[in-house]
């Protein structure tokens, strides 16, 4: 299947242009009471504009935990984070939710659709949750299902869809709001090898062609080579990273 992708021009993309992201010695610690879990430890990373970077590791070795800390959804306990320059802690919370809606896009393993709404209903509702007007809603979520291949699914509910539709429908939700980064926890995982396939080429040309950076967390190696930077995750720290070289896709 072939992704349909608007192409913008080739200044849109800067992986120059310094660091959208950084962390620095970033600890993240859960105490129950009974049970202290050391989820991040001193963990220092640098995500690029329009640079797509895999996060990999065993179950539970903190790759998510790092995803949700450096987006801001969950706090640190030491260390700092640093959004376009700018450290979170620096940000009050409605700062931080207003970045995230203007500047972030979210993509999950498990779709996170409402299932009584059709796939622009779900493209279209963070927009309004922001106080978009609802035809500028409309005309955004019907873009962005077109950059995702699915103008022709917009009024068919999740119900009525394919795994990779679904994804699919997801990633356009994410993008409505053009970001500048995206945040990818599994987005292959519940899906066959082909639709596997189809949403990771469907990320690395959004992230070539329209300059968007991807921190992807993934199982899959497959997912992980697709990408400019494999960084690999054990017990809370970063043990490895491999600069990937472009090969023909």
């Amino acid at each position: 299947m072939r992704t349909a992708i608007e192409t913008r021009p080739p200044q849109a993309r800067d992986a120059t242009g310094g660091a959208i992201v950084e962390a620095r010695g970033v600890v993240r610690t859960y105490d129950t009471g009974s049970v202290r879990v050391e989820a991040l430890r001193s963990v220092d990373l640098t995500v690029g504009r329009g640079e797509m970077v895999a996060i990999m590791g065993p179950s539970g070795c903190g790759k998510t935990t790092l995803l949700n800390c450096l987006s801001g959804l969950d706090r640190i306990d030491a260390g700092e984070v640093l959004i376009e320059g700018t450290p979170l802690a620096a940000m009050s919370d409605g700062d931080r939710t207003d970045y995230r809606a203007r500047r972030m896009g979210f993509v999950f393993q498990l779709y996170n659709l409402m299932p009584v709404l059709t796939s622009v209903e779900n493209v279209e509702l963070p927009l309004l949750v922001s106080r978009v007007p609802a035809r500028e809603a409309r005309r955004r979520a019907v873009a962005a299902l077109e950059m995702v291949g699915l103008a022709g699914w917009a009024a068919h509910r999740p119900d009525e869809l394919s795994g990779g539709q679904r994804q699919r429908v997801t990633i356009a939700r994410a993008l409505v709001n053009e970001p500048a980064i995206v945040w990818a926890d599994e987005p292959t995982g519940d899906l066959d090898s082909e639709s596997a396939q189809e949403i990771t080429s469907l990320m690395r040309a959004l992230n070539r062609e329209r300059g968007i950076s991807f921190l992807v967390v993934t199982h899959d190696i497959a997912v992980g080579r697709r990408t400019d930077r494999l960084v690999r995750m054990s017990d809370g720290r970063i043990i490895d990273e491999e600069r990937l070289e472009e090969v023909p896709r």
